[in-house]
């Protein structure tokens, strides 16, 4: 078991025991994460942290179920996923069209930052038009870093289905993506 996992571990029975300190810390280690990964499931960024939010009580109100003896980051994950599916099914009631954050400015500013956000913007669109399985399996692997197993864990799926969404993911996303790649010269 690596050091995070047993520091996870610790917080983690800490926390069942009262100590808010100790989850505030699991909090704070996978807040982004939690985020990215509701991101994935969710378009609307505001959701999508209400999402990561609700995975967070959730799982503070389910941490007698985790098992220290495994890593915390797939199980919070598989809570967060989980919680950001439950939002999109309740929104889906009340959906409205998002304007685009570059619509909103007429001032681009410098053209790096133009640049990053026509590809975040970009990135987003061509994620969402994804499978939910294949948009969580790329983001948890290229974007977070997780295993193809511990992405099995969060999903619910073989790791060899894993493996697949993330092939097929990757090149839906090359067509959308082309612009970006960098020029041999």
């Amino acid at each position: 078991m690596r050091k995070e996992e047993v520091q996870d571990a610790e917080l983690a029975a800490r926390a069942l025991a009262g100590d808010r300190d100790a989850f505030g810390a699991l909090t704070s280690r996978y807040a982004a994460q939690a985020r990215r990964v509701a991101r994935a499931v969710l378009r609307d960024p505001e959701d999508a942290d209400d999402a990561a939010q609700d995975g967070f009580l959730a799982a503070l109100r389910h941490l007698g179920r985790y098992d220290p003896a495994r890593p915390f980051g797939p199980w919070l994950m598989r809570i967060v996923a989980n919680a950001a599916a439950d939002r999109r099914r309740r929104l889906r009631v009340r959906q409205t069209e998002a304007l685009s954050p570059l619509a909103a400015s007429a001032d681009p500013g410098p053209a790096d930052l133009t640049d990053r956000r026509a590809f975040r913007a970009a990135f987003e669109a061509a994620l969402q038009e994804l499978p939910e399985r294949q948009r969580i399996a790329v983001v948890l692997f290229d974007v977070e870093g997780y295993s193809h197993a511990e992405i099995a864990q969060v999903v619910g799926v073989p790791e060899g289905t894993v493996r697949s969404d993330v092939f097929h993911a990757r090149r839906a996303l090359r067509a959308p993506l082309a612009a970006w790649r960098p020029t041999k010269e």
